[in-house]
């Protein structure tokens, strides 16, 4: 068979193409979207955890945060993934409780007492979430928790009778169910509005975590800090399932290492922000307090009804999830 010169030569240059359409398919330039601060410990992580993938890539997978909904507001992220605006998302997953009650359980009260609890329950509820962002063209990545929700009031509040008619600060309709099961009034009031709704008597109380206690400057509305292990709350971190698929192995590969890292690394973190923000605290003059055995009780047994009603919301899916989560605990 006779090649004409142009003919050899374009058969010489193909490989070359090849390997350059290859590699742009798995490369990636994107785009991560969160809607927490920079300053935040989430932020801190997703930061480093996009660091980490560009490094262990060579520079071949490098995905720009946009962080404090900069890009795409809180409510939008998730979409934006699976519509392909952005490449990762971080979200708040309890705020997506209306859309799927599993998305909720570990805002439900007392189902975990410590961060020990939080973990297995994350460990149970993640191949759920898998699934469910699975059909939504997404995968889980990671999630890292929140320091517990607590209890911020002028008293120490010990006996739960002392809820009665109180004007309780809630932050989502999970937490205003509490409220109701405890005898007092809850009011959806978010973080920065809540130094004002104390001083205008709006709120004699609120539900919240230690860090954005500290953020919002307690000591000037509260005097007391204590300690009720409500609920943990986790983000979760994913990326877009046609983004991951077209890098190469050792580029997937990369991701998910820096995804465990990033695991590891937010559970260390949670607790470090809970231990950070109570020094704060307590050196502006705050009593950080255990909750008393009353409070505690009366919270678990808010706890187990909220657990019945979550079960009858989430069905046949949820009522397996607190079955592994008992069996994990023990």
């Amino acid at each position: 068979m006779h090649f004409t010169r142009r003919a050899t030569l374009g058969a010489a240059l193909l490989p070359a193409f090849l390997h350059a359409v290859v590699a742009r398919a798995q490369s990636l330039r994107g785009q991560a979207a969160s809607g927490f601060g920079d300053g935040n410990y989430h932020t801190r992580n997703l930061r480093d955890f996009l660091t980490e993938i560009g490094s262990a890539t060579g520079g071949a997978v490098q995905v720009t945060l946009h962080s404090n909904g900069s890009l795409l507001a809180q409510p939008q992220i998730k979409r934006g993934v699976q519509t392909g605006q952005v490449q990762i998302g971080e979200i708040l997953l309890t705020a997506y409780g209306n859309e799927d009650p599993i998305f909720d359980v570990d805002a439900v009260p007392g189902l975990v007492q410590n961060l020990e609890d939080a973990r297995k329950l994350a460990q149970v509820q993640a191949p759920f979430i898998e699934a469910r962002f699975a059909r939504q063209g997404m995968m889980l990545l990671y999630m890292a928790p929140w320091p517990q929700v607590a209890i911020t009031a002028n008293q120490n509040i010990t006996d739960p009778a002392q809820f009665r008619g109180m004007r309780l600060r809630t932050y989502s309709p999970i937490s205003s169910r509490l409220a109701a099961l405890l005898g007092a009034t809850g009011t959806l009031i978010t973080a920065p509005e809540v130094p004002q709704a104390f001083a205008t008597g709006i709120i004699q109380a609120q539900l919240t975590t230690a860090p954005v206690a500290a953020d919002t400057a307690v000591w000037d509305y509260s005097r007391v800090f204590i300690n009720a292990s409500i609920a943990t709350s986790k983000n979760a971190i994913f990326i877009s399932r046609r983004a991951f698929e077209a890098l190469s192995e050792p580029h997937r590969n990369a991701v998910l290492a820096a995804a465990r890292n990033a695991e590891v690394r937010g559970w260390r973190l949670a607790a470090e922000a809970q231990a950070e923000a109570e020094a704060r605290m307590t050196a502006r003059g705050v009593q950080v307090v255990p909750a008393s055995p009353a409070l505690l009780a009366a919270i678990r047994r808010a706890g187990e009804t909220m657990v019945e009603e979550w079960a009858s919301r989430a069905g046949e899916d949820g009522r397996r999830l607190l079955a592994a989560y008992r069996e994990a605990r023990g």
